[in-house]
């Protein structure tokens, strides 16, 4: 398994091993002590399942709140995703950045995503499953985002689709500039 991080070091590219033969292929793609080994000492207690059905579909900027931030570590079973991160830790020296990788079924890719960062992905094709584990359960009440295209933010999302599709929710996320941000940056 080998661990890079991204242009925010804290976010990190994984990418397992992959062993195949006539049968198919085997591959172990959470491996604890690996990534102990890489100084990431990370909880996962849940894991969730998402199927988008149309290429094109945003689900994000989403993250939970304190004291229930969620780290993510993020997977694609099926089809392709643009995945980004965004770091909203007030005081860090690329707050308000964001980093993104193409995570795909076809190249076993997966990526880390810290607390303290909002985390969101558009699909790349139809039928994109994706699958990620989480180190806090989800909650309702401090379930939390940012809007998909803020302007301060500046993602450039693929042109997959005239309108991408997203949900009620997704649409009404506030402002980084207007939220009310508990997230602090420590080294």
């Amino acid at each position: 398994m080998l661990i890079k991080p991204l242009a925010i070091p804290e976010v990190k590219l994984i990418q397992p091993e992959r062993i195949g033969d006539a049968r198919g292929l085997f591959s172990e793609t959470y491996k604890k002590g690996m990534l102990q080994d890489a100084g990431l000492d990370l909880d996962f207690v849940q894991d969730n399942h998402s199927i988008s059905r149309a290429a094109g579909t945003i689900r994000g900027l989403h993250f939970q709140l304190p004291p229930y931030a969620q780290a993510k570590l993020v997977r694609v079973t099926r089809g392709s995703i643009f995945d980004v991160a965004v770091d909203i830790r007030k005081g860090s020296p690329t707050y308000g950045c964001h980093v993104s990788a193409i995570i795909s079924a076809e190249n076993w890719a997966q990526i880390l995503i810290p607390i303290g960062f909002a985390h969101g992905l558009m699909t790349l094709e139809p039928n994109t499953e994706v699958l990620y584990k989480v180190t806090n359960a989800y909650s309702a009440r401090v379930d939390a985002g940012l809007l998909w295209n803020d302007p301060s933010i500046a993602i450039e999302w693929p042109k997959v689709v005239v309108e991408p599709i997203l949900s009620d929710k997704d649409r009404q996320h506030p402002l980084l500039d207007d939220f009310n941000n508990p997230f602090e940056y420590s080294l």
